[in-house]
């Protein structure tokens, strides 16, 4: 017979799940991880106040017109093929931990779900397992974090910081919320991974199999 057995902490470690991936998704695509300081730009009679930044995988220029922000992400081919002092080689490296992250991330919520119903997969637990795999996911996110400072000597930094800015020195420029963000998502995900254990132990507790003796199939526990 088949079940559906939700607890909260079940649910808390689902939610929490989800919302670390869409936060280190919407780092990932942020143009905010480094701010230059504002600058104007006259369109007409009207002058616009813009900042440029730049992020690990997008950023943000002088405006083309007053309705058009000038935000672009590299493209695919962009990626793999741009030259060192286009796009370093450094920030390739922190997009591909990033992006290996999310990907299992993205495994986990999807386990995450199916752990309602499914409670163990090749004989472990679908909760320690998925709990080890977001540890994984955390690593490749500090790996991530931890190399875009590594950048911030480079000609593409130099040109919005200025000539001072060495490896985690910004020189003119600041941090954005897109590297705080990150940040908070790393720290997120760990605390997702020590959330699996109880999760796991509240679906196999007693209450639940008293719930499975009783016949019922949709268990809701706090």
């Amino acid at each position: 017979m088949d079940y559906l057995i939700v607890t909260s902490r079940s649910l808390i470690w689902m939610i929490l799940s989800l919302v670390c991936t869409l936060m280190m998704l919407s780092s990932l695509l942020s143009p905010r991880w480094i701010n230059s300081d504002p600058q104007t730009v006259t369109f007409g009679n009207e002058t616009l106040i813009f900042t440029p930044s730049l992020g690990v995988y997008a950023k943000c220029s002088r405006p083309i017109s007053r309705n058009y922000s000038r935000c672009t992400l590299m493209s695919a081919e962009g990626f793999l093929l741009a030259d060192s002092e286009v796009y370093p080689t450094v920030w390739k490296a922190a997009t591909v931990f990033l992006a290996m992250g999310l990907f299992i991330m993205g495994f986990t919520v999807c386990t995450s779900l199916l752990s309602c119903c499914v409670q163990s997969l090749f004989k472990k637990s679908i909760f320690t397992l998925s709990g080890a795999a977001q540890c994984i996911a955390g690593m490749c996110f500090i790996m991530g974090v931890m190399l875009q400072p590594m950048a911030w000597g480079t000609r593409r930094v130099h040109r919005l910081c200025g000539d001072d800015s060495s490896p985690y020195y910004l020189g003119n420029c600041s941090l954005g919320s897109g590297l705080y963000v990150a940040v908070a998502s790393t720290i997120l995900t760990f605390i997702c991974a020590c959330l699996s254990l109880p999760a796991d132990k509240s679906t196999s507790s007693d209450k639940v199999q008293e719930k499975i003796y009783e016949g019922q199939t949709l268990i809701c526990l706090t």
